[in-house]
């Protein structure tokens, strides 16, 4: 019971806190000023200094565990932690003063019987044990009595939480609403057109006619705000033709990789192990008589081939089997061998010559790999000169005199991602730098390391007609093409509206008793939703990127009640809804509760706990 409890309770308090931040805001209006044991005051209830503490220190290891980084004073009261807690523990005040007003609490045999379930005060008899209750609560920093006293709060809160939730029922109207609207079902026609239902004339607009295609939609062809970005940037690869490498150096990486580069012959091998020679020749037998196959041989063993297949194997591998499987052509069936299980029928079947790679085929492979090792290395040892530099004023420009950085500059807009704004910590840097940084040495993901510097910040501006001329062609095109189909799909509308039905020469796909959530490839995405807009009869054409439909509802057809997958869906639905209406009246409860408190706090006490918080 005493798990229970607190589970509740504490449930419900974190679901509270949204809530109790925003009425912190009143806080602080009256304020108390009486002795250092208390940093609030709600109704007749402390929030004692200790209380606050603890929470914060909770609330700091919780941080801490979540960003692996400490958590200073100063960096939780930036993040509004402290009034998170501060919240916290007065709503839990107000609580408790509602609940003494009512006189709820629970008895010293409640209590004890409570104690003694809890795991952390039993021996290893599984029987409750005063002294290791006391040790715990030291450790915990709590007396006998704050714990007992806190333990019965909690139930107490518990209680008055469960008289409050329980049974708490939404009206199921609102449930089968719900469940009628997302489970109810369409029959629905369509015809889909594209580009190559419409033939139109090759034609080149005049600049004119671009330019006030430009102008009409100039919102396509406006950049986005820019990063002016100016670079240095120095990469293993720059440094590849400056760094010795040594041969014997080279030697011993090609003897290291010999498994890669000296690989032997090899065969792809199955293994079928018997319990004795006798088993394994009558095997054989039936095999060289065409009696069997190796297929069935297997079978007849209750096995797969996966689970005789030893995949590709060396002769060394196959030990004394291995020079006569060896010595068998891709397809025989040879046997019986020894093995490590018994003996054993092998059948071959592939054949895996040797390939050797000699060290002068692999040194420019190795020597590259050396190199790029050492110009990583190389890199590192000049970091910490090129850093200096820039904190003595030599600024990006002057760098390549000095070192073998290169410089560059880019228009950052976030969407860059070729050359060095490929690199994750480019990005990163990139979103974050100012006008008001300094360039400072960071490295890449490859080794390499870049400085750069922030020259301006362009806003959205439109691009320049001319430099933009390519892509207003492309979008005058395609806006054409676009016309051109959705007048074609107009003409169909109105041919089938006089009609009653698609007229014939036309691909008219079907669909049936399709839900809300139904996806339909290829089709505008807006399709489902005008579907489910219409009227049985009713025709519209839906456009969407590179195609238009001509949509004709068929049907209209309710959710089906008696499936599986609708009682699931209704089922926690209400479940959900029921969630929701008991969690509002509770936190109905805990607003009114703390309202009627008038909680105070203590501005110098808070202060105090904070500027020798630790």
């Amino acid at each position: 019971m005493a798990a229970g409890m607190k589970n509740l309770s504490r449930t419900f308090v974190w679901i509270l806190m949204g809530m109790l931040i925003v009425g912190l805001a009143g806080f602080g209006a009256v304020n108390f000023t009486g002795s250092m044991s208390a940093v609030a005051l709600v109704g007749d209830e402390e929030v004692t200094v200790d209380a606050y503490v603890r929470e914060l220190q909770r609330e700091q290891r919780a941080m801490q565990a979540q960003t692996g980084q400490a958590m200073p004073m100063s960096q939780l009261t930036a993040m509004g932690l402290d009034q998170v807690v501060l919240g916290r523990l007065i709503t839990l005040a107000a609580i408790d003063n509602e609940v003494s007003k009512l006189g709820i609490s629970i008895g010293d045999e409640n209590l004890l019987s409570e104690l003694t379930k809890v795991s952390s005060f039993q021996d290893s008899s599984g029987q409750f044990d005063r002294e290791t209750y006391r040790f715990t609560l030291d450790n915990a920093g709590f007396t006998e009595a704050e714990f007992e006293d806190d333990l019965r709060r909690e139930a107490s809160r518990t209680l008055v939480q469960g008289a409050i939730m329980s049974g708490t029922k939404m009206p199921e109207v609102m449930s089968d609403t719900l469940v009628s609207y997302i489970g109810e079902r369409r029959s629905f026609s369509y015809v889909q057109l594209s580009s190559d239902d419409v033939l139109l004339t090759q034609e080149m607009p005049d600049d004119a006619a671009l330019r006030a295609f430009y102008d009409g939609n100039i919102a396509d062809f406006t950049l986005p705000e820019t990063k002016s970005l100016t670079y240095a940037h120095l990469s293993p690869d720059m440094l590849l033709d400056t760094v010795e490498v040594d041969q014997e150096a080279l030697r011993g990486l090609y003897e290291d990789r010999a498994d890669q580069y000296l690989i032997p012959e090899r065969r792809l091998v199955e293994r079928l192990v018997f319990a004795d020679n006798d088993s394994a020749a009558s095997a054989k037998a039936q095999l060289d008589v065409s009696g069997t196959t190796f297929e069935v041989l297997v079978q007849d063993r209750g096995l797969a081939l996966s689970d005789v297949d030893m995949g590709d194997v060396t002769e060394a591998d196959l030990s004394d089997a291995g020079a006569e499987v060896f010595a068998a052509e891709v397809g025989d069936v040879v046997g019986p061998l020894p093995s490590d299980l018994g003996p054993a029928l092998y059948r071959v079947n592939g054949r895996l010559e040797a390939r050797e790679t000699s060290f002068e085929e692999a040194e420019a492979e190795l020597r590259a790999e050396l190199a790029a090792d050492r110009a990583r290395r190389v890199i590192e040892q000049q970091a910490e000169s090129i850093e200096d530099m820039l904190a003595g004023g030599v600024t990006l420009e002057e760098l390549p005199d000095q070192t073998n950085m290169q410089i560059g500059t880019l228009g950052w807009t976030g969407l860059n991602a070729e050359g060095i704004a490929a690199y994750d910590g480019f990005r990163e840097a990139a979103e974050a730098v100012t006008v008001d940084d300094f360039p400072s040495v960071a490295f890449l993901e490859d080794g390499s390391l870049f400085a750069l510097r922030l020259d301006e910040v362009l806003p959205p501006r439109p691009e320049p007609f001319e430099d933009a001329r390519d892509k207003v062609l492309a979008a005058w095109n395609e806006n054409r093409t676009a016309e051109a189909v959705n007048n074609l799909a107009q003409d169909l509308l109105k041919q089938t509206e006089a009609d009653g039905a698609f007229p014939e020469g036309y691909d008219v796909q079907t669909e049936t008793a399709q839900t809300r959530t139904a996806y339909i490839d290829t089709t505008p995405v807006e399709m489902m939703i005008e579907v489910f807009e219409m009227n049985p009869g009713e025709l519209r054409t839906v456009s969407g990127e590179g195609s238009t439909v001509v949509l004709r509802l068929d049907e209209v057809l309710p959710a089906e009640d008696t499936s599986e997958e609708m009682q699931m869906l209704a089922n926690a639905m209400q479940t959900q809804l029921d969630q929701a209406l008991s969690q509002a009246l509770f936190e109905a409860f805990a607003q009114d509760a703390q309202l009627r408190a008038a909680p105070r706090v203590d501005q110098q006490a808070l202060n105090a706990v904070q500027a020798n918080f630790q």
